[in-house]
């Protein structure tokens, strides 16, 4: 599979009752202005306290302060600072899968005039990356989408309804990951 490729394994941590890999991902994530077709580089870095005065209902949808306890991460074009998409999610080990309770893109890169294209995707992947790191063959991510974006996850994302929520699982789940780290075509 192509995503192994993307992966670079850097050392063993021993513990006295378990060994970790540590596994670093190599591959430059990006998105593009569709626009201009200018490709950028992004971050996908964990919220801090200092971005949440930002984090305006109107530009972001939701009011993350709510999302403090789970795990947030934000996108931004490397080197600048404005956020430009969100996700929230928490981990079901026992489960071997990942929740995405929220994610969202900025207001100004929602719908047909949105400025750049694969915020979501590259979320989603991100997401994707860590159930694969922790739970290998048996990663599973799920989220719950609002009624009307249902369809779009599942024809944009694979996705398959399981229940009231929708899921990937592998081998889609690392066909998502490959295209998002560009060794497919990402829109």
């Amino acid at each position: 599979m192509l995503f192994w490729r993307n992966i670079l394994f850097i050392g063993i941590n021993k513990n006295k009752n378990s060994i970790n890999w540590n596994i670093y991902y190599i591959r430059k994530v990006e998105i593009i202005e569709l626009l201009t077709g200018r490709i950028y580089i992004v971050d996908i870095l964990p919220l801090e306290k200092s971005d949440y005065k930002s984090l305006t209902k109107s530009r972001y949808f939701f009011n993350w302060k709510e999302e403090l306890e789970f795990e947030l991460y934000k996108l931004t074009i490397k080197g600048h600072q404005d956020i430009l998409g969100l996700i929230s999610f928490e981990k079901y080990p026992e489960e071997w899968r990942i929740h995405v309770r929220l994610l969202t893109v900025s207001i100004e890169n929602k719908g047909l005039n949105k400025m750049y294209d694969k915020i979501a995707g590259n979320l989603i992947a991100f997401v994707s990356k860590i159930a694969v790191k922790e739970y290998g063959e048996l990663a599973c991510i799920s989220l719950r989408p609002k009624s009307t974006l249902a369809e779009y996850y599942i024809h944009k994302y694979n996705m398959r309804l399981t229940g009231a929520t929708l899921s990937l699982e592998v081998p889609e789940i690392i066909s998502l990951i490959n295209k998002y780290d560009g060794n497919e075509q990402g829109k």
